[in-house]
């Protein structure tokens, strides 16, 4: 279909008020865009250097971050919606509508959102802190509007929803500054007891990152099937926990050997009864 020209120049015109009319809004759009998210940088940037220098807690500034950032960016769309000519009570009226609308498509992330809030004021665990949720145990690397990042010990990094780490039990590993490690042992039937709890008891005394209060004790707990149960307890820094656990096992072994005392292994005893009459 071909254009005539008085058809050409009506749409000529039209484009020409178009531009002239709105133009000018579009452009100042733009520009206000571009220069406001130019300033929303340097304010998280200055927020981030406050937070820095008053040392505020990884996980509240880390949270405070991205909360102003998005309130920013809102407000920084209101600002270019007016400046093309959309009535603020009519955004208004538009943003509530549509936030109802998103409210409840995110009915998970609104969750989310104060999960988060509450995990700030009341803190059960904080950024670098061990912890053991959701079936997940690790370092705390960030905690965010929404989600939480747990690094593993394989160095895998797990994003829980805040949600979930509000409603449900967390078990917090370094909050306190000492931990019980507890050592399961089990000696042959027949060994001395007295004896054995003094080979342990002198064994651990030699590791000066066992404390001495509260004292280590070592219980004897059940008859197994093959072995006197022992169980045998002391308390360390929380970052000597693994490695007290694991040093003390190895010297126990050996202080065992030396003392002759036996460590069993499963055994069972096997009688034969053969009909009368027969070998």
């Amino acid at each position: 279909m071909e254009l005539d020209l008085e058809t050409v120049e009506k749409i000529q015109e039209r484009a020409i008020d178009f531009v002239f009319q709105y133009g000018p809004s579009l452009l100042g759009a733009l520009i206000t865009f571009v220069i406001g998210r130019y300033i929303i940088n340097l304010l998280m940037k200055g927020l981030n250097k406050v937070f820095d220098k008053y040392e505020i807690d990884a996980s509240l500034s880390t949270f405070l971050t991205s909360f102003s950032r998005a309130l920013l960016f809102v407000l920084l769309f209101i600002s270019i919606a007016t400046q093309v000519g959309m009535e603020l009570t009519s955004f208004i009226a538009i943003l509530g509508a549509a936030g109802l609308a998103v409210g409840l498509a995110l009915q998970g992330s609104l969750s989310n959102f104060a999960g988060g809030v509450l995990i700030l004021i009341f803190k059960p665990f904080k950024v670098g802190d061990t912890i053991e949720a959701q079936g997940t145990l690790g370092a705390v690397e960030s905690i965010d509007i929404l989600y939480t990042k747990v690094r593993n010990f394989d160095n895998r990094v797990v994003t829980i929803p805040n949600g979930a780490l509000a409603n449900n039990s967390i078990v917090n590993l370094s909050q306190k500054p000492t931990r019980r490690v507890e050592m399961a042992i089990g000696v042959a039937y027949g060994t001395d007891l007295k004896k054995t709890r003094q080979v342990i008891l002198s064994t651990l005394g030699k590791d000066e990152r066992i404390h001495a209060d509260p004292e280590p004790v070592v219980k004897f707990t059940s008859f197994g099937d093959s072995s006197l149960d022992l169980v045998v307890r002391c308390w360390a820094d929380a970052g000597d926990l693994w490695p007290v656990y694991w040093d003390n096992m190895e010297a126990l072994k050996e202080a065992f050997e030396a003392n002759d005392i036996e460590i069993p292994f499963p055994q069972r005893d096997v009688n034969h009864y053969y009909p009368e009459g027969k070998k």
